[in-house]
C-alpha cells in the first residue's frame, strides 16, 4: 500500500506542506526528515505522534488477542490505507467500512477482508461488490441486514452471482436507536428472507451497542445478552446454512469494547466455531476530549490507556486586545463537532521553546480563526505557535488529505494519505 502513496508528488493540493517541496514525491519528502517547526511547513497544520499511533495499535492488539477478540476496526475513522496495512499488521482481520465509497477506497488498496456496517441496497454498488467477489475468491465481504424489504431489493441487484453475499442480522439498539431490525421476532423474519434469498447467505448476527437509549454498563450489557441470544437461537434453530464454517457475532464501538468482550466470552459453545468481531476504530489516533472521556480503559486501566496522537499546530496572527489572540486555524481545519479544541502548548518563536498553554482558552471558532481568550499576564506574541488538542477524530482526519507523522523531537518520519 505505502510504496504507491509515496510515489504522489507533492503539490498545493495539501495543506500545510513546505511550498519548497512542491514537486518532490511523499516518499522523497519523508527521506528529507524535516523538522515540523523549522522545515518549511506552514501553519496550520495538523501532525499525528508516530509514537502514540505505534502505542495505540499495539494495545487494540494486545486487548483484542487477551480476550478472545477478532478486530475489524472501522476505517472510516481514519479513511488512510496506511494506517489500515498496520492494523493488518497487528492482528486485524479485516476493516470495516459503512458505505460503498469506503468499500472501493478499501478495494483498491488490496483490503482482502471488509465488514459493511449497514444495509447495502443500491443496486450499482450491489453490482459492483458481485463483479469484486467474482474476480477474487479470497475477498470476504459481510454486511448488515435489517429488513425484509432491504433483502429483496439486495437479491433483486444480485442475480447470478457466483457465489452468496454474506450477511448479519443487525439487531437493533432499542426504540429511536439507529438502525436495525427491533426485536427478535423482526429479526427472525429478516432471517427467513435471506434463507429464501438465491444471493445471500446468513453468517451471523451484529449490532451498534453505542446506540443503545441512555446507554450505561448495564443496559448496554443487557443489550450485548440479547444479541449473543440471538445468535444462540438462530443456531439452534438451524437458521445457519449447513457448509458455514463459522458463525460471526459482532458488535463494538470506542465506547463500551469492554462490555463487548466481558458478554462475548459469555457466549456458550455453538454448533461451529465463533468469530467475535469488535469493530472499534477512534482507537488509532484518540483524542483529547470526547473519547478520552469515555474510553473503556478509564474503567479498566490494568488494561492501559490511549494516547492522543493529534496536534493541529496553528500560529499567533492577531493580538488586537490584552485578553484577545487569534489563531490562523478554525472550523476549515479542526473538529468541533464533539467540543472545541483546547490549547495544550505554546512554542516560541523566539527561543524555541515550548510551554503549556496555561491562561489561554480557546471560545469560538470561525472559518479560518480560533478564537483565545488570554489571562492577563500570559505571555503569547504573533506568530507563536499553539498546540490544539483535538475531539473526534472521525471529524479531524477528514479535513486533512496529506498529515505528517512526527516523532517527539518534531522530526517528520513519514505522512499519512487520506481518502474521505
Amino acid at each position: 500500500m505505502a510504496e504507491g502513496l509515496a510515489a504522489e508528488t507533492v503539490d498545493h493540493r495539501f495543506k500545510g506542506l513546505p511550498p519548497d517541496a512542491d514537486g518532490l514525491t511523499v516518499g522523497e519528502l519523508a527521506a528529507q526528515r524535516r523538522n515540523l517547526f523549522t522545515g518549511g511547513f506552514t501553519t496550520p497544520v495538523l501532525a499525528l505522534s508516530a509514537e502514540s499511533v505505534e502505542h495505540n495499535l499495539a494495545l487494540l492488539e494486545t486487548y483484542a488477542e487477551r480476550h478472545g477478540l477478532a478486530f475489524a476496526p472501522h476505517g472510516k475513522t481514519s479513511m488512510a490505507p496506511q494506517l489500515f496495512e498496520r492494523q493488518l499488521r497487528r492482528g486485524a482481520w479485516g476493516i470495516t467500512a459503512a458505505v460503498p465509497h469506503q468499500a472501493r477506497v478499501y478495494r483498491a488498496f488490496g483490503i482482502r477482508r471488509i465488514f459493511l456496517a449497514n444495509e447495502l441496497v443500491d443496486p450499482a454498488a450491489l453490482r459492483w461488490l458481485a463483479a469484486e467477489l467474482d474476480a477474487d475468491p479470497e475477498f470476504r465481504f459481510i454486511a448488515y441486514v435489517d429488513s425484509v424489504r432491504g433483502v429483496e431489493l439486495m437479491d433483486a441487484a444480485l442475480p447470478g452471482v457466483s457465489r452468496p453475499v454474506d450477511v448479519v442480522v443487525e439487531l437493533g439498539a432499542g426504540e429511536g436507536a439507529r438502525t436495525g431490525a427491533r426485536t427478535e421476532a423482526d429479526c427472525a423474519a429478516v432471517a427467513d428472507a435471506v434463507a429464501a434469498s438465491a444471493s445471500l447467505r446468513l453468517v451471523g448476527v451484529a449490532g451498534y451497542e453505542g446506540e443503545v437509549p441512555r446507554a450505561d454498563g448495564e443496559r448496554v450489557r443487557a443489550w450485548l445478552r440479547r444479541l449473543t441470544a440471538l445468535a444462540a437461537d438462530f443456531d439452534k434453530a438451524g437458521r445457519f446454512p449447513a457448509d458455514l464454517g463459522e458463525i460471526v457475532v459482532s458488535a463494538g464501538g470506542s465506547a463500551w469494547f469492554d462490555a463487548v468482550a466481558e458478554v462475548f466470552a459469555e457466549l456458550p459453545p455453538l454448533s461451529r466455531p465463533v468469530l467475535r468481531l469488535l469493530r472499534s476504530g477512534a482507537y488509532v489516533s484518540h483524542d483529547e476530549g470526547h473519547y478520552e472521556r469515555i474510553t473503556p480503559f478509564n474503567r479498566v486501566p490494568e488494561e492501559g490507556t490511549l494516547e492522543p496522537a493529534f496536534r493541529l499546530w496553528a500560529q499567533v496572527v492577531s493580538r488586537p486586545e490584552p485578553g484577545q489572540a487569534f489563531l490562523n486555524a478554525g472550523k476549515r481545519d479542526a473538529a468541533y463537532d464533539l467540543g472545541l479544541p483546547e490549547p495544550r502548548l505554546v512554542r516560541s518563536t523566539r527561543d524555541g521553546s515550548v510551554r503549556p498553554a496555561d491562561g489561554i482558552t480557546l471560545t469560538a471558532l470561525s472559518d479560518q480563526h480560533s478564537w483565545l481568550r488570554v489571562a492577563e499576564g500570559t505571555a503569547l506574541d504573533v506568530g507563536d505557535w499553539v498546540a490544539l488538542g483535538l475531539s473526534h477524530p472521525c471529524t479531524s482526519f477528514d479535513k486533512w488529505q496529506l498529515i505528517p507523522l512526527v516523532e517527539t523531537d518534531g522530526t517528520v518520519t513519514d505522512f499519512v494519505r487520506t481518502f474521505f
